[in-house]
Order: C-alpha cells, then sequence, then structure tokens
C-alpha cells in the first residue's frame, strides 16, 4: 500500500499564513496533508506534477448565500470554480430554519427579491417537503447532502425572529417581550450547540435596499438595538462564534455608514466579545479618501480590543441589469413602489409621469451615487427584439438625457419602457478599479477581502470571481500585494476569523484543501462582461464567470476540478463550531 494517496510534486508552495514561498512537495493522505517536504515519487497511488504551478490552500468565503443553490449545485458555482474550497451560509440574517411547515414558502420569498433567487428554483430545487424544522436538524440536513465545498452556516435571524414572534411582530420594530427573547436565546444556544457559527444580520431600517418580496422592511431590518445587543451577549457567554452584520440605518449597505450606524456596531462587539465581520468596506473613485477613514476606524476599534474586521467589496464587477428584474433602488420608496409587481405591472407604474416625478424627487443619491455609480453613468448595453433602441448601444444615460433636454431618470426610463423592460444596462464597476487604492484597503490587517455575494443576485452580478480577480490583478499585473499576503487575506485570515483553525494553511496534520494553478494563465472567462448560463431548476437562468488556469482543485484530499472540468466528486463537509476532526477520510476521486 501506498504511503499517500496523491503526491503533488515539485509546486511553488504558499503555505497561506504569510510566511515566504518555497518549492516543495506535499504528501495527502485520507484526506489530510500528511507530509511537506522531499518525497519519492514511488510513495504515491497518484502523482500531480505542479512545477511551474503555485500550490496554495483553497479560498474561504464568509459572504455567500448558496442556501439554496447548494441543494442542486454541491460545487457552490461560482465560488467552487475560483478555487474557492470552504464557504458560509446564513448570511444577512436569510435562510431557512428555524421554519414550521407553513412558513416554507414565506421563507422562499423572502429570498427572492432581496437575493434575486429565482422562486421556481428553489421550488423545484429544494422542494417544499423539507426534512428539517428546527436549526439542529437543518443542520443534519445540511450534513446528509451531497457537498462539493466545504459549508458552515451562521443563524439567519430573520426565520429565527419570525418563527418566535410570528411574522407580523417580527416585521413590526417592537420589542420582544421577555419569554420571546429567552426563547430566541434557547434556540440560539441550541443551534451553536449542534455546530452553527454564530449569526448573521442585516438591519438597514425602514428603507431597506435589500427588502423584502413585497418591499417591506425584513424582520432585521427593524429589529431594536437591545434585541441584537441581547443576543450578541449569548455569544459572549459561551466564548465561541462570530456575527456577520450589515448596519446601515439609510438603508444602504453599500453607504459608507454613519457614525451612529458604526456607534452601534462597537455597542455590539462590546457586548458580543467576539469577532465581528462588518459589511461593507470599500474603495471608492468618487470619494477618493474613503477606504482611509473606513481603515482608521478598524484600526481604532481593534485597538480598543474589539475584534472588528472589515468585510471588503473588492472585485472589479459592474451590474447588468434590466428593469424586469432590478431591485437595488429599493432605499428609495417610489423606486421600490414602480419596481413591486409583474412586468405588465411594472411597465405602466414607469412610464407614469406622476410616479416618476417622485422616483427623481426623493432620493436624489441614486442620480449622484448610485449602487453601482450614478444613473448618468449607466450604459446601455443591449436592447433585445428593439432595432429601433440601437442607436443607443454603447451610450451613457447622462449622454443621452443631455442630448435629448430630458432628466437623467426619464432617459433610462424611456428607453427601458420603449424596450418592455428587456433593456440590459451595465452600472460602473461597483468599487474601485485603483489597484493602489484596492490594494491598500486589501492588505490591511483587519479586512477580509471579497463580499462575494455568490448564489444571489444571480441575475446581475458574479461576485464569486474575486478570488481570481484579486490575484490576477493586485498580484501579477500590479504588483500591489504579494503572493504571500493575497493567500493571508484570502485563506488563512478568513478561516481564523470565523473561528475553524484547522483550515486556511497548508500545514501537515490540516485538511487537504488545495489548489493549483497557473499564475501566468489565471484568468476570468469572460474577463470583462458575463455569460448567461441557463443551469437553474426550472429552466431558470443566471450571469456567470468561469475560470481558466486552475490546474486542480482539491477538497478534503479529492479533487473537485481539473482544468475546469468537475470530476463529479462530493468531499465536502460540513464544517460545525468546535467540533474539528483529526481526519476525515474520504474515497479518491478518479482522473
Amino acid at each position: 500500500m501506498a504511503m499517500y494517496d496523491i503526491l503533488i510534486k515539485n509546486g511553488m508552495v504558499v503555505e497561506g499564513t504569510g510566511l515566504p514561498r518555497f518549492r516543495g512537495d506535499i504528501g495527502i493522505k485520507n484526506g489530510t496533508i500528511a507530509k511537506i517536504g522531499k518525497i519519492k515519487s514511488n510513495d504515491a497511488d497518484k502523482i500531480i506534477d505542479a512545477d511551474g504551478l503555485i500550490v496554495a490552500p483553497g479560498f474561504v468565503d464568509l459572504h455567500t448565500h448558496y442556501d439554496a443553490q447548494v441543494h442542486w449545485d454541491p460545487y457552490c458555482t461560482i465560488s467552487g470554480w475560483h478555487g474557492v474550497t470552504s464557504v458560509a451560509i446564513g448570511n444577512c440574517g436569510f435562510g431557512f430554519a428555524p421554519a414550521r411547515p407553513e412558513m416554507r414558502e414565506r421563507l422562499f420569498q423572502m429570498m427572492t427579491r432581496t437575493e434575486q433567487i429565482p422562486y421556481e428554483s428553489m421550488v423545484e430545487g429544494v422542494g417544499l417537503d423539507w426534512d428539517w424544522e428546527t436549526l439542529p436538524e437543518w443542520m443534519d440536513h445540511l450534513d446528509g447532502i451531497p457537498k462539493g465545498v466545504n459549508l458552515l452556516s451562521y443563524v439567519p435571524l430573520n426565520p429565527l425572529l419570525v418563527h418566535v414572534m410570528g411574522l407580523e411582530r417580527a416585521k413590526s420594530s417592537e420589542s420582544a417581550t421577555p419569554a420571546e427573547m429567552a426563547e430566541m436565546k434557547r434556540l440560539l444556544n441550541e443551534a451553536m450547540d449542534c455546530g452553527m457559527m454564530g449569526f448573521g444580520v442585516q438591519r438597514l431600517g425602514e428603507h431597506s435596499l435589500q427588502a423584502d418580496f413585497d418591499g417591506t422592511p425584513m424582520p432585521t431590518d427593524m429589529m431594536p438595538d437591545e434585541d441584537l445587543l441581547e443576543l450578541g451577549r449569548v455569544l459572549a457567554e459561551r466564548g465561541e462564534g462570530f456575527v456577520e452584520m450589515i448596519n446601515a440605518q439609510n438603508g444602504d449597505p453599500l453607504s459608507l455608514g454613519a457614525e451612529e450606524d458604526k456607534l452601534f456596531v462597537e455597542r455590539f462587539a462590546e457586548a458580543c466579545q467576539r469577532p465581528v465581520l462588518y459589511n461593507v468596506v470599500t474603495a471608492l473613485d468618487d470619494i477618493p479618501e474613503a477606504h482611509f477613514a473606513q481603515l482608521k476606524w478598524l484600526h481604532d476599534c481593534n485597538a480598543r480590543g474589539l475584534r472588528i474586521f472589515g468585510q471588503g467589496l473588492t472585485v472589479r464587477s459592474p451590474f447588468q441589469f434590466t428593469l424586469e428584474h432590478w431591485n437595488l433602488y429599493d432605499s428609495s420608496p417610489a423606486w421600490n413602489e414602480a419596481t413591486q409587481g409583474t412586468t405588465a405591472e411594472r411597465m405602466v407604474k414607469l412610464a407614469d409621469p406622476e410616479i416618476r416625478k417622485r422616483m427623481i424627487a426623493e432620493d436624489e443619491s441614486l442620480i449622484t451615487l448610485g449602487v453601482g455609480g450614478p444613473i448618468t453613468g449607466l450604459k446601455i448595453q443591449d436592447t433585445p427584439g428593439h432595432p429601433e433602441l440601437e442607436k443607443y448601444h454603447g451610450r451613457l444615460i447622462g449622454e443621452i438625457a443631455e442630448s435629448e433636454g430630458k432628466h437623467p431618470v426619464d432617459a433610462m426610463l424611456d428607453i427601458g419602457v420603449a424596450g418592455d423592460l428587456q433593456v440590459l444596462y451595465r452600472t460602473q464597476d461597483i468599487a474601485s478599479t485603483d489597484p493602489v487604492k484596492v490594494g491598500a484597503l486589501c492588505r490591511d490587517q483587519h479586512v477580509i477581502p471579497g463580499i462575494s455575494d455568490d448564489g444571489a443576485h444571480t441575475k446581475f452580478f458574479t461576485g464569486g470571481s474575486y478570488t481570481t480577480d484579486l490575484i490576477t490583478w493586485l498580484v501579477r499585473d500590479t504588483g500591489e500585494m504579494t503572493l504571500e499576503d493575497a493567500h493571508y487575506h484570502l485563506s488563512y485570515l478568513p478561516a481564523q476569523a470565523a473561528g475553524f483553525q484547522d483550515r486556511g494553511y497548508l500545514r501537515k496534520g490540516a485538511p487537504a484543501d488545495i489548489i493549483v494553478y497557473d499564475l501566468e494563465n489565471l484568468k476570468r472567462v469572460p474577463e470583462v462582461d458575463y455569460e448567461v448560463a441557463h443551469d437553474f431548476p426550472a429552466g431558470e437562468w443566471r450571469r456567470i464567470q468561469r475560470a481558466e488556469g486552475y490546474r486542480y482543485i482539491m477538497v478534503n484530499g479529492v479533487i473537485t476540478f481539473i482544468d475546469g472540468e468537475c470530476t463529479g466528486a462530493t468531499p465536502g463537509d460540513l464544517i460545525r463550531l468546535n467540533q474539528w476532526k483529526e481526519s476525515t477520510t474520504h474515497s479518491i476521486a478518479a482522473a
């Protein structure tokens, strides 16, 4: 019997902790790294020649929404194509447990507008005959389904609030009664006892950018401060877990954050005494020094012992959207109202002059600094089925408005309505494209790059490619980061911040979550625009970016992708809080 199942030979090893790279071999046995060093070739069943290639730990993505998609896509693509081997779900307080049978459809509906996950895909791909109701049953369910990546889960607070308080009261901004709070704390403790990592929460106020399917705020958007602080104290009492938090009471998580919002995050970090993953920090071209203020705040918090990490929106990626599906102007009540309903109903409202007046008057910030940049900076990318509108292709809304003597909102909507809401708009990249700014953000010791949001916003965003973008753009092409620093921030730092301490690096005894890639030929495909893939259940489609240059992707010692082709192996584990395995045994996929 060979000493190793797989031997990776002659690679340039970047082990993830920030230490310098070195040339070496890695021997893998029973899903774990058995040796790093010089290893004889005749000691292994399978040899991977990594000469000229980078060998590194798989990436860890702590902000995804694969809660539904993992049921029909075990590899959680887009992330799985881009070297991600561990993902977190339950982000922003969205999820499917706890859930009484009568709430199942309603929890699906919560994911449709805010996260743009098609309802029909969830019904067909997940089903409504659930084998779980409680949070421990949800974890057992996740444990039992095939996974091509490792999965960890936060307790999603929206279903928790609804389960205990009922939907109407949970969305009312009323405080929980003492009995209700005691029950929520009991359920949170029960969930963490079975391995859930803490909880995720979105607090975006009455005019939430990520609203419910009917345009109303999510339960957590209206959650009183003291209720959230009380749940945070559960983690302090336990001395374990962490929290993913969006807190922007102006409704926009991509805003820079008001002082009172940040002060509450500090109060919360003090109450829970555990790491808080704060969303969102980003560099913006329109506000050149914005990221420095965010970094200064993070440094000041940590200097006072408040463990707050910024989750950085770093990927070079625009939104490409039509008015048939767009929801990310929901922080404006008028835009929210106008973009509710069927396509026919939207057509009527978006053409109504009185509604447009309110859309224009109500929130000028969308015109000057909207999600993905100002409305004037939107580009008309396509007008399918309407040759009379082809004259607008490639033109900016601001330029069209000026040439036609219209307000930019009128110019945008006139074209959109004339094109039956199928007109494809393209925003500017949603974060800065200046490598110096983004490099400063990504190098910071308190920043975890890459809010992929993948599994969500499926019809207009491909944030799951952030890992490949960072390595190619900031390391290879501009030199703003070293390879060692990039892998530290993409693997080791998120794993340690989340508290699962056996992953995110390459060391003897660690699970063999490993990527082997060709740095010179690594790229996103397509690099600029997105591909449309009809690969969701119920015939639904999404926008995607694949990757080239990852020669091998390995999860728990089993190869899941070879040169972009899936092997069909599903070796992913459910990662449970403080329940690490000494070794993990999986059958080795034939290659």
